[in-house]
């Protein structure tokens, strides 16, 4: 049996601390999350742990300390992602 898909979309507005949790989802909405993110050219980085972790957090709740660290590589892979396209 396959697991849940999760996904979890993060912002970063200029000056904040750190990043929030703009919306999170689980199973056939998680699906639709991702599958509107392609559609509109919106960059999907997979990475299990992170999706796990943070989909628990609020939404609107900022991004927990622990998780900076994973969150930055998440954010560099994206800045890279933008640099090709």
């Amino acid at each position: 049996m396959s697991e849940e898909k999760i996904a979890v979309s993060l912002k970063y507005p200029e000056n904040a601390e750190a990043p929030f949790v703009s919306f999170s989802a689980k199973g056939k909405l998680a699906e639709k999350m991702l599958e509107i993110a392609h559609e509109n050219s919106i960059p999907v980085v997979e990475n299990e742990l992170a999706a796990n972790i943070l989909s628990v957090s609020e939404i609107g709740s900022m991004i927990p300390e622990s998780t900076w660290s994973i969150v930055a590589e998440i954010f560099a892979v994206i800045v890279n992602y933008d640099k090709m396209v």
